[in-house]
C-alpha cells in the first residue's frame, strides 16, 4: 500500500514538458554550450554536471557582476530551464544575484527519470558546482524552491548550517498532503517538508497565493508557523500557483528580502551543528529517517514535562511527612534537586509559542511555589 501511494504522490509530483522546451548544442571550436530556442546572452553559462545518482543534468549560471549573492533556484513540477530561461535572467537583473537554475533528472535534456530521491542528488550536485566552480560560499547562497522545487530545497538547507536564505514559493507540505489532508507523515511520503522545516536555521521568506488552486495557501502559513527565522511572508491575495511572479509585490517583497539578507552579519551560525556530523550520517534527511509524527511529536514532550509536575508534588508531599532533623536535611537536599529541574524545565516551557501550554505551567508553578512555602513554614516551626 504503501509502494503503491508513494508512487501516486510521484506521478502527481512530477509533469516534465514533454517534448522539452530546449536543445543543448556544443561550439565546435570553443566548446562552449548553449540552449536552442532561447536568447543568447554573454553573461549565462550551460552547464552539464554528473550527479551521485550517474545521471547528467542541464543547469545555467547566470552571471551579474553586480551581485554578492548567488540564488540556486529548484524549479516547479511542469517546467523546465527553456521555460524559466527569461524569468532566471530577469530575477539576476532586478535582485543583482547570480543565479543558477537546474533540471531534475529526466527533465528538459537531463538523464534519467524524476524522482524525489534523484532531485535530492540534482540539487547537491547543482550546489557543489557552485562552490567548485563558481568559488561561491555556504554563506552567500540563497535557497530558491518552487512548488515542488521545495523538496529538494528544503533538504538541503536543513543540512547546511550556514546558508543565508531560503525562498519558499507555492510550497508543499508535503507530496501525500497535497492530495490528502493527514494529520502525520508517513514513511511513504515524499517531501516531508513539514518535518525538515524546523531544521532550517537560517531567514526564510515564503510567498504563497492565496487562490491556490493546486496546493493550498494553508501549505504556506503552517511552513511559516514553523519557521525558527520568520521574515515578513508575502501571501498574494487572489495569486494561483503559477501566476505569483506577475504581481509587482512579488518583485518588491522578494528585493527587499535579499537586500535585508545581504546586510545582515551571518552570526547567528555559532551554536549550529556541523553538517559534517550531518553528511556522515546521511545525504538526504530521507535516507536514514523512522517513520514519525512530524509536529505532534511535541505533545510527547508536554507529557514527560507534566509527568515531572506530578513527581515534584509528590516529593513535597513526603517532604511534609518527615519528622527527624536529618530526615528535614535530606528533604531540603531533595529540595534543591527538584528547584535544578524545575529551571531546566522552564526553559523547554520558555520556548513554546502556544499560549495555552504557557497558562498550563504558570498553574502548575504557582503550585511548586506554594508547596514550597508550606515546607519552609514546616522548617522555621521546627527551628523553634
Amino acid at each position: 500500500m504503501g509502494s503503491v501511494t508513494s508512487s501516486m504522490a510521484a506521478k502527481f509530483a512530477f509533469f516534465p514538458p514533454n517534448p522539452p522546451s530546449y536543445k543543448i548544442t556544443q561550439d565546435e571550436v570553443t566548446k562552449r554550450l548553449s540552449m536552442t530556442d532561447v536568447p543568447q546572452r554573454e553573461n549565462v553559462d550551460v552547464l552539464k554536471l554528473p550527479t551521485r545518482r550517474g545521471q547528467e543534468i542541464v543547469a545555467i549560471y547566470v552571471r551579474n557582476p553586480l551581485a554578492s549573492l548567488t540564488v540556486l533556484y529548484s524549479h516547479g513540477n511542469a517546467a523546465d530551464l527553456g521555460q524559466m530561461y527569461e524569468l532566471f535572467a530577469e530575477l539576476s537583473a532586478h535582485l543583482r544575484v547570480n543565479l543558477m537554475g537546474y533540471d531534475y533528472s529526466g527533465y528538459g535534456q537531463s538523464s534519467g527519470k524524476p524522482s524525489e530521491h534523484n532531485t535530492y542528488a540534482d540539487i547537491e550536485a547543482a550546489y557543489k558546482c557552485l562552490e567548485d566552480q563558481y568559488g561561491a560560499k555556504e554563506e552567500d547562497i540563497i535557497l530558491y524552491g518552487q512548488s515542488v522545487g521545495s523538496g529538494p530545497t528544503l533538504d538541503l538547507a536543513a543540512r547546511l548550517p550556514n546558508l543565508r536564505a531560503v525562498v519558499l514559493h507555492s510550497a508543499i507540505l508535503s507530496g501525500l498532503r497535497v492530495m490528502y489532508p493527514v494529520k502525520r507523515t508517513y514513511w511513504f511520503d515524499i517531501y516531508k517538508n513539514i518535518d525538515k522545516m524546523p531544521l532550517v536555521n537560517c531567514p526564510v521568506l515564503i510567498i504563497h497565493g492565496t487562490s491556490d488552486e493546486v496546493v493550498d495557501c494553508s501549505h504556506g502559513k503552517h511552513l511559516w508557523e514553523l519557521c525558527k527565522e520568520k521574515y515578513e511572508p508575502l501571501w498574494l491575495k487572489g495569486g494561483s500557483h503559477c501566476n505569483l511572479e506577475l504581481y509587482p509585490d512579488y518583485i518588491r517583497h522578494l528585493r527587499k528580502f535579499i537586500a535585508t539578507v545581504e546586510k545582515s552579519p551571518v552570526l547567528r551560525n555559532s551554536s549550529r551543528r556541523s553538517t559534517d556530523r550531518s553528511e556522515t550520517s546521511r545525504r538526504s534527511t530521507d535516507c536514514s529517517e523512522p517513520s514519525r509524527r512530524s509536529t505532534d511529536r511535541r505533545e510527547k514532550s508536554r507529557s514527560s514535562v507534566d509527568r515531572s509536575e506530578k513527581s515534584r508534588k509528590s516529593t513535597d508531599r513526603r517532604d511534609k511527612s518527615r519528622t527527624s532533623v536529618d530526615r528535614s536535611e535530606k528533604s531540603r537536599n531533595s529540595i534543591d534537586r527538584p528547584d535544578k529541574s524545575r529551571n531546566s524545565i522552564d526553559w523547554h516551557e520558555k520556548s513554546r509559542n502556544s499560549v495555552d501550554r504557557y497558562d498550563k505551567s504558570r498553574k502548575s508553578t504557582d503550585q511548586f511555589d506554594k508547596g514550597r512555602t508550606s515546607i519552609d513554614r514546616m522548617e522555621r516551626t521546627k527551628a523553634g
